[in-house]
């Protein structure tokens, strides 16, 4: 039987519903992700198992938490209270405006955080500069200066590319490929680093080659990042996220306390056997394979778990720890 996490660096997404759908979002969050934000009840029990799981600091982040500042202030509040150390906030920017409510939302954090670490993670990017003007963020970053609030631009480096935009619009595709590089995609991915997870399987599929079914598969080893502790994440319905391994969600309070043997099947799969059990898994249930293979494992992988959402069972869903909104919203390509 798998163990149980101990649980160290990871943050806490208070949503799935975001102002944006770049890229190469991990965890397929959008405009179009259905709206609501982790309730008092859910955050009391988050902060619970993190405590008992060893977590003793995370970061916030969604979807857009900013979307409900109530339910954001609420989240720390009961962070503060359980002694977990918020570490920063994630936030794209989007919610400003010119009047006085930002400038007042910034002072009351800066408040609320002062004994703990008062950061906002602002995101800059191409991905993010086709939803939200890339202003924005520079905005934001000017009124938390003036508010005393400390703050981190991530990632800076896209900046001096950003510049020849106009940076109070937001971008196509199109406008980015002919202000930047017919490859700004494959180049931002690059240069984040990021993991070819979530949104960013579509990446990974129009930039790197196909390789052979057999060639992914040989020497398959068994996936034990699956209970990582180091960057996982927690959603709003209190689900353990392995890290990179998105769109697999496991109760929290299983994964600190014990997951139970048998119950999740594509998960004991991957745990036991990596992606090669997981491939006859899924060919027991009728998968077929691409004729022309998948850039990576982790990517046949996602293709697996997508097709195995798919299935309909007439004693209901018989693989309860995959959640088959992230590969429906993942896939979209927007």
């Amino acid at each position: 039987m798998p163990k149980a996490v101990t649980l160290i660096h990871g943050g806490v997404m208070v949503n799935y519903q975001c102002s944006a759908a770049c890229r190469h979002c991990l965890y397929g969050c959008s405009p179009v992700r259905s709206p609501g934000y982790v309730n008092e009840e859910a955050t009391e029990k988050i902060c619970r198992l993190l405590r008992k799981g060893g977590c003793r600091s995370v970061h916030i982040g969604g979807g857009e938490p900013f979307l409900d500042f109530d339910g954001l202030v609420m989240m720390i509040q009961k962070l503060k209270q359980a002694g977990i150390r918020v570490e920063y906030i994630e936030t794209n920017a989007s919610w400003i405006n010119d009047n006085d409510d930002t400038k007042e939302s910034l002072e009351q954090l800066k408040h609320l955080l002062a004994s703990g670490g008062n950061a906002l993670c602002i995101s800059v990017d191409p991905f993010h500069a086709e939803y939200v003007p890339y202003g924005a963020p520079l905005t934001l970053a000017k009124l938390c200066e003036k508010a005393g609030m400390d703050y981190f631009i991530w990632k800076s480096e896209f900046l001096p590319d950003l510049s020849c935009l106009d940076s109070g619009s937001a971008h196509s595709r199109s406008d980015m490929e002919k202000a930047l590089s017919k490859k700004y995609i494959y180049n931002t991915a690059r240069l984040y680093g990021i993991g070819y997870g979530g949104r960013a399987v579509n990446i990974e599929r129009e930039y790197f080659a196909p390789q052979l079914l057999k060639n992914i598969t040989a020497g398959s080893t068994p996936c034990r990042n699956l209970l990582s502790s180091g960057h996982f994440h927690v959603d709003m319905f209190c689900n353990f996220i392995p890290p990179r391994c998105t769109g697999i969600c496991i109760p929290l309070a299983e994964a600190v306390e014990g997951i139970p043997e048998g119950k999740y099947p594509a998960f004991d799969a991957l745990y036991s056997g990596g992606v090669s059990a997981l491939l006859r898994l899924a060919e027991q249930y009728g998968f077929l394979p691409e004729d022309y293979g998948y850039p990576s494992k982790c990517n046949l992988c996602f293709h697996l778990r997508h097709f195995l959402t798919g299935l309909e069972f007439p004693d209901g869903n018989a693989f309860p720890e995959l959640d088959g909104d992230h590969y429906r919203e993942s896939l979209k390509y927007y």
